[in-house]
């Protein structure tokens, strides 16, 4: 009787069992150190948390109190004189970062989608500049437009503290759209193309649009850095304590009227200044977070 031989083992299987055996014999350390790992994640991620809800509490409870109809509908008032509001603030602050938005964000979607089309020298300098521009202090900017535009422009003005803030915002814009137009599929594009569109009516009609949910967060974002900007306002709108409409003259801004009443001997020019800067992270806030929801409708819209 003769003796039947086993088939030769496969490799290939031979291996697949030794590499589930290895790692059925290691899973529980692997859950250990994985448990261990989120633990410490999370424990970070409350280190970091708790000194923001602890700023975002007292700056509540410090300016809460100052707010009532007369605080958004007032303008301010001279030093020792009670009462008063902040509207001359929340216009010069609106006008100017609507200035200053209208010139930055069409600049800087411009070099966006030209950043993301592009990979010359060219490109590769405007990245640079952009990245430079970007980590350029804000009082060097305030210094700039104070040199470029006051001394040589008719003084301060809401034009000069906007051309400030759009310095700010400029690459930041720029920035965000390069990376929201390279996340458009490259599928898109060769579609469009094949079709026989230009490259101009592509870049207008496919990439801006599949683009859009990107924008809208890079260009809030951006909006929301230079709304809380004191430094280039300093030296550049000086302030003005009436209400004033006209861009060409000097403006009260948020971030000024808080930094001149914070150390105001006056309680309630320091109560003032407590509600604007609740006020101002209140606008901040609701930009940051809405610009992330508003994106995320966005893309879902578009699925």
């Amino acid at each position: 009787m003769t003796a039947v031989l086993d088939p030769p083992a496969d490799p290939v299987v031979e291996r697949r069992r030794a590499v589930q055996a290895a790692a059925a014999s290691s899973l529980g350390r692997r859950k250990v150190a994985s448990t261990v790992a989120l633990g410490i994640c999370w424990l970070f991620l409350a280190i970091a948390i708790i000194p923001l809800v602890a700023v975002i509490a007292y700056v509540i409870a410090k300016g809460l109190p100052a707010w009532n109809r007369d605080f958004f509908t007032h303008s301010t008032v001279p030093e020792g004189y009670p009462g008063g509001g902040v509207w001359n603030a929340i216009v010069g602050t609106a006008v100017i970062t609507a200035v200053a938005t209208a010139v930055a964000v069409p600049v800087g979607l411009t070099c966006g989608l030209f950043l993301a089309e592009s990979d010359g020298r060219a490109a590769a300098t405007l990245r640079f500049t952009a990245d430079v521009m970007t980590g350029i202090p804000s009082i060097i900017v305030g210094i700039f437009g104070y040199i470029a535009i006051v001394r040589n422009f008719g003084g301060y003005s809401g034009f000069a503290g906007a051309f400030a803030i759009g310095f700010i915002m400029l690459p930041v814009i720029t920035r965000a759209g390069e990376t929201a137009f390279r996340g458009v599929p490259r599928s898109l594009n060769e579609a469009a193309l094949a079709l026989g569109a230009r490259r101009s009516t592509v870049a207008r009609k496919v990439v801006v649009p599949t683009a859009l949910p990107g924008v809208i967060t890079g260009v809030l974002l951006a909006v929301a850095r230079g709304l809380g900007e004191t430094a280039p306002l300093l030296l550049t709108i000086f302030g003005n304590q009436y209400l004033q409409w006209n861009p060409a003259k000097s403006m009260e801004a948020l971030p000024i009227l808080i930094y001149n009443y914070s150390n105001q001997p006056y309680a309630d020019l320091v109560q003032v200044a407590w509600g604007a800067a609740l006020l101002l992270m209140t606008v901040v806030l609701v930009l940051s977070i809405g610009s992330r929801v508003l994106a995320a409708y966005l893309r879902k819209e578009r699925r």
